[in-house]
């Protein structure tokens, strides 16, 4: 048990809503039974709550009744009154002062480390201001909650020993984020078929962050591609109607996408919050979804054992259907940002348009000169940390607006020039490649993951729906070397198209621990999210719109980061940057 879900329905205020929960009783029998493994010191307490040494189950072996009348206890009297009681019949704790601590200090910090999720139903309505209402009430039922925890911890350390308190810490006790879910009624132009259950599941219309949220997932790391397969397979899936599963319709550009996920996977879930744009229920009751990821199915439902990794179909009108296993390998939100982001390309290759695994940004200097750059890389490229950069040369550089972070698309006007449009609000970034406290300066909006390993993330929200989807034309279509080390160019621009497809193509990159691939890789057009699924159309498209480009002026051609390069991590990004902002300076 990772996750834990919270109603949210009901006022937090009695300590029995505590520890009469089934929630508290498994975390505790977790607790009994991580010391029998371990056989620490805890062990010796619980000794003389056993009752049945014949089983092997914790509730049966273990007074767990006892335990819980024990703590509640302490909520009122101190450990020497109640073991001087008649009233009382537990056994004698005076002596085990110091093990009563420990002991409930590992319940506590066993508690702060699930993921901890408050979930209400009410009814979604179109009106913002009841809608803002609903969510404060959500708050303060976590802050009620938190308060709650809080004061039973300390009061109970208090009856046990008060020399522990002479510090308070307000530390988070509560859930880490809150869902408000619904069901709605659905036009049935707008359903997808064959898939009924998805319209009797819980639906989260708003999503409320009690900072600072951090994750501790499984996994940190993605690898291997997504295999496309041109069938359907909604009538083989039956996803039970149960308070295991949730729906977060998001908007992926100009796309919607159901995403469907099992409750042990909502800390994943969560961070969709920070980098794409919840739909409104007004649009989710109209219009049919362009895709469905679904996250924490069964691996028995797979075909083959490796495709829990993720396989995507495509059904009669369409329609995507992305779905990933149940697994600890792929509890990484590598696993679902990117498939979504697949689902997204392979619709857009499908309109003839190209989709591009890249950063645009437009940079203004103080001087007035401006410009819209796309950079193009894949995963630890080094696009995100160059646009970073030139964040930071603060005496030339006036602003930096990030348009779109990883994922987007392109298209062609009528007048030829070419336009961008991105997918994301946010952007999930590596904690490691960034300048030192950036991420800690945002703390506030932040979710974090598995911030103490190496390739550490954190989901950052940086932009609006509506700026992301604004038509944006581009200047500089660049691709993001991460592997040469080469200082006699930090920013070449290609002669004509074929030049620039080989280096497109190629798609060379100095793996950066982001997914299981180490050393120099190639990734076609550093796009492994649906355009090598799609590689004979997407040539067609790529050979267009390079070609496209260059005739209308817009400056093609390689960029050098280093950010492959050891000792390069900071100075790579800075030297790029430095190129980025000589270029726009001496343009016409």
């Amino acid at each position: 048990m990772r996750s834990i879900l919270i109603n949210g329905e009901v006022a937090y205020n009695a300590p029995s809503q505590i520890f009469n929960s089934v929630t508290f009783r498994e975390i505790l029998a977790e607790l009994i039974n991580d010391s029998e493994e371990k056989k620490n010191s805890l062990l010796s307490l619980f000794e003389p709550f056993l009752r049945n040494t014949d089983t092997m189950e914790t509730s049966r072996k273990y007074d767990i009744d006892g335990i819980v009348e024990l703590l509640l206890a302490l909520t009122i009297d101190p450990i020497e009154k109640i073991d001087g009681s008649s009233y009382y019949s537990f056994p004698k704790m005076s002596n085990k002062r110091e093990l009563l601590v420990r002991f409930v200090e590992s319940l506590f910090s066993l508690w702060r480390n699930k993921h901890r999720f408050i979930v209400k139903r009410d009814e979604y309505t179109p009106n913002r201001f009841d809608r803002i209402f609903k969510q404060m009430v959500l708050v303060r039922t976590n802050t009620d909650l938190k308060s709650l925890v809080l004061s039973l911890y300390r009061q109970i350390l208090i009856n046990v020993s008060d020399i522990r308190l002479k510090i308070l810490r307000q530390e988070p006790g509560g859930a880490q984020v809150g869902f408000i879910v619904d069901n709605p009624e659905v036009d049935k132009r707008a359903r997808v078929p064959g898939a009924d259950w998805l319209y009797g599941m819980a639906c989260v219309w708003s999503i409320v962050f009690e900072p600072p949220v951090i994750f501790y997932t499984r996994s940190n790391k993605r690898h291997g591609l997504f295999e496309v397969r041109d069938k359907p397979i909604l009538s083989k899936l039956n996803i039970p109607s149960s308070n295991d599963w949730f729906l977060f319709p998001i908007h992926v550009g100009s796309k919607l996408i159901d995403v469907v996920v099992n409750k042990e996977y909502l800390s994943l879930a969560a961070g969709l919050g920070n980098l794409f744009e919840l739909a409104s229920f007004d649009i989710v009751k109209n219009k049919k979804p362009d895709g469905i990821y679904i996250l924490g199915i069964d691996n028995s439902f797979f075909e083959k054992k490796e495709d829990f990794n993720g396989v995507i179909y495509r059904e009669d009108d369409g329609t995507y259907i992305g779905i990933v296993g149940d697994d600890p390998s792929i509890d990484y939100f590598g696993y679902m940002k990117k498939m979504i982001l697949t689902i997204h390309n392979l619709l857009v290759i499908d309109e003839g348009r190209l989709p591009v695994h890249g950063a645009l940004a437009h940079i203004k200097l103080r001087n007035g000169k401006k410009a819209n750059v796309m950079l193009i890389g894949d995963s630890g490229a080094g696009k995100s940390e160059t646009l970073d950069a030139l964040n930071r040369l603060h005496a030339e550089v006036s602003e930096v607006n990030i348009l779109i972070d990883d994922m987007g698309s392109l298209d062609i006007t009528s007048s030829g020039s070419v336009i961008a449009y991105g997918t994301e609000t946010g952007a999930f970034v590596r904690l490691d490649d960034l300048q030192p406290g950036y991420a800690y300066s945002t703390m506030d909006r932040s979710i974090f993951m598995n911030p103490n390993e190496i390739n550490a993330r954190v989901i950052v929200p940086y932009s609006n729906y509506t700026d992301i989807i604004k038509p944006t034309k581009v200047d500089y279509f660049l691709y993001a070397n991460n592997y040469n080390e080469d200082k006699d160019s930090d920013l070449r621009i290609f002669k004509d198209a074929e030049e620039a497809a080989a280096v497109f193509s190629n798609g060379a990159r100095m793996a950066k621990g982001t997914t299981t691939e180490k050393g120099l890789t190639y990734s076609y057009f550093a796009n492994p999210f649906g355009a090598i699924q799609r590689r004979e159309r997407h040539e067609v498209i790529a050979d267009r719109y390079l070609k496209a480009m260059i005739d209308s002026g817009v400056r093609v051609g390689e960029v050098r980061t280093r950010l492959g390069i050891p000792g390069y991590e900071m100075e790579g990004p800075l030297m790029a940057a430095k190129a980025l902002l000589k270029a726009i300076d001496e343009q016409s």
